[in-house]
């Protein structure tokens, strides 16, 4: 059997996702397809839409043979890390032939190129990287010039335009870090591009589809005893027929404001708490949190007043707004750099965490079970093959999806479901 591994979000599921898979599939001549998919929090440094298994569900009944969890420490890293996190978990499995990525170029040659330059980094390429960093550069706009200027000229450098394409040079660096046996191969993103926020005939972005159900948190009116919000979702929903698959949609439908939207917002007190007991020497010790950073938060904190407003409060010439994001996240979360450094330390893995499954496609789970390092993990309370540094790293997983939990419990008043009563998913 011939699996390809999908590195995915699904922040939600849309169009452009079923494509991903069955194009994948019809690229590389794979029987089924593995998913490793970020949990509740995702790159960009903030909480999914809806919950991991909302979306593994969708991506299990729109063709996905099984999904797995991405652990929240390497969810929410930089580019590099994500990836790195994220083909390193696909090689451990021992079952994938190939990874099959979107990206803006869709020309696997050019971003392999780029790729070799990076891993390598000539002298010549850190020169002028230091140099445009010395000069006030971010560190991404510093990265492409100093590439265009050792390529002698913007060519495979203007790649790193586009979010995708940047994930996609991440992962060919990290499949040849890890000499790995697995075939890389790239897609064309059809549609909109990755940031636009007004959709497109069938493939939209899920920026675009997260902007439209922003519309369906408005406050219900009770002028007259009547509710405008119910309505207003129904037209929310026929805007979203023709960009998400028909299973998607009636799951839209089941858990709006039962288990979504989440937004970074509702995160607002707890962030603020977690600030408010930290000292900026204290601060440094999360991922991604500079001294720099760690000083104008502290000196910052006075004016925060909700959590996206501080991080646009805090954002500067040479840190991307990104960047801040994913730093307080880690913040609020416990991520820190020691601890992340343990992890990479022993090997990046140590269970496989399945969310769910297709049931035509259990043979998925033996073959883990007979060719993996990992121990494929279906019960949170059954860890005993587990090494002391992954018990720490289920604990943090455990305790950010719990974390994410409560703020549905709060926000929507349902029942609390705790992370170890979960049920995986089959379809």
């Amino acid at each position: 059997m011939k699996i390809v591994g999908l590195i995915t979000e699904y922040n939600p599921f849309h169009n452009g996702h079923q494509y991903h898979i069955e194009k994948a599939k019809e690229v590389t001549g794979a029987d089924t397809v593995i998913v490793v998919m970020s949990g509740d929090y995702v790159q960009r440094g903030t909480p999914s839409i809806m919950p991991k298994y909302i979306r593994a569900e969708m991506a299990l009944k729109c063709g996905a043979g099984a999904v797995f969890e991405l652990p929240v420490c390497y969810s929410t890293g930089s580019a590099e890390f994500f990836a790195t996190g994220a083909i390193s978990f696909l090689d451990s499995l021992n079952i994938v032939d190939s990874v099959c990525f979107g990206s803006e170029a869709g020309d696997l040659e050019c971003l392999q190129n780029t790729a070799s330059i990076l891993c390598e980094e000539p002298e010549e390429y850190k020169s002028f990287l230091q140099d445009n960093l010395r000069n006030g550069m971010s560190f991404p706009a510093a990265r492409q010039k100093a590439l265009a200027s050792y390529m002698g000229g913007p060519g495979c450098a203007s790649l790193l335009n586009d979010p995708n394409n940047i994930l996609s040079v991440e992962y060919l660096k990290a499949l040849r870090k890890l000499n790995s046996s697995i075939k890389p191969y790239t897609i064309k993103r059809q549609g909109s591009n990755y940031h636009d926020t007004a959709l497109n005939a069938n493939y939209s972005s899920a920026s675009a589809i997260r902007s439209l159900l922003a519309y369906s948190s408005t406050a219900i009116s009770t002028r007259s005893g009547h509710s405008f919000e119910n309505t207003h979702f129904s037209n929310i929903l026929s805007q979203l027929e023709d960009q998400v698959p028909s299973c998607c949609l009636e799951l839209l439908k089941d858990y709006h404001r039962v288990q979504y939207p989440v937004y970074q917002n509702d995160f607002s007190l707890i962030m603020k708490y977690k600030l408010l007991n930290k000292s900026a020497s204290d601060l440094t010790r999360y991922m991604d949190v500079s001294v720099e950073l760690a000083n104008r938060i502290t000196n910052q904190l006075n004016n925060f007043f909700n959590y996206k407003q501080f991080c646009e409060l805090l954002k500067t010439k040479e840190m991307t707004y990104t960047r801040i994001n994913r730093a307080l996240l880690h913040i609020m979360l416990g991520i820190k750099k020691n601890t992340v450094e343990e992890y990479v330390k022993g090997g990046c893995h140590y269970y496989a965490r399945l969310l769910g499954f297709r049931k035509d496609r259990e043979k998925i789970l033996s073959s883990i079970v007979k060719n993996s390092t990992l121990p494929l993990l279906t019960n949170l309370y059954e860890t005993d093959k587990i090494p002391e540094a992954g018990q720490k790293m289920l604990y943090h997983d455990t305790l950010a999806s719990n974390l994410y939990k409560s703020v549905i419990t709060d926000k929507f008043k349902t029942a609390f479901e705790n992370e170890y009563k979960q049920a995986i998913i089959k379809v």
